[in-house]
């Protein structure tokens, strides 16, 4: 669910299949390594999941000029494999780390590379459906689908964004050229100062609060 590529897509076919819930293409695993936050992490992604086989541009930006959460609940919005929320959870022990997707091949993928790290006692990925409707959360991180459309893509954040506690932040990457900085704007109308914590390779990392 995270942002597709523009230039090359998975397997010949449309990116749309990163935001189906059951991607057509057929199913293949591909293990890759992340480094994050210092530490190397040993995932598994898989066709018609975003950013087969790598970390991409974006997600690596957030990674190389953020810190991890000190603690709390975290909505890792948008998991795809697991690798925002999985690192999240491997790099800061105080943190309970809720990934989400709309693919149910990601959420799996997501699920198990929780398994073979040890953290499912603090870490599960779900589909949208499957998150307890009182549930809150102190931190949300995610690369979102920009691709989704501006109207698509202003509900889920809305909607998820109602779920952080009074005193929570949003963190984000955001490509420049997809709308960053007007995002950026929009968010504060909707009551969510946000601020541009740094810019890299083409990308914005925004930070919104509560307001």
């Amino acid at each position: 669910m995270t942002t597709p590529r523009a230039a090359r897509q998975d397997d010949g076919v449309s990116e749309d299949h990163y935001f189906s819930a059951d991607p057509a293409v057929p199913f293949t695993r591909e293990p890759l390594r992340a480094t994050v936050w210092g530490r190397e992490l040993a995932l598994t992604s898989g066709s018609g999941v975003f950013a087969r086989g790598r970390v991409d541009i974006g997600t690596a930006v957030l990674f190389r000029e953020t810190k991890p959460p000190a603690g709390g609940r975290v909505l890792d919005l948008g998991c795809g494999y697991g690798v925002i929320g999985i690192a999240v959870a491997a790099c800061s022990p105080a943190t309970v780390v809720t990934g989400i997707d709309v693919n149910e091949r990601a959420v799996l993928l997501a699920n198990e590379n929780a398994r073979a790290l040890g953290l499912t006692d603090r870490y599960a990925a779900l589909t949208p459906a499957e998150v307890p409707d009182d549930a809150t959360y102190d931190e949300i991180w995610s690369n979102p689908p920009i691709r989704i459309g501006k109207r698509a893509l202003h509900d889920l954040l809305l909607t998820w964004f109602a779920r952080l506690a009074p005193s929570g932040r949003a963190v984000l990457v955001v490509g420049r050229n997809l709308g960053a900085d007007s995002l950026q704007r929009w968010l504060g109308e909707q009551g969510y100062p946000t601020s541009r914590t740094a810019s890299a390779k083409g990308f914005r990392v925004l930070e919104s609060r509560r307001g």
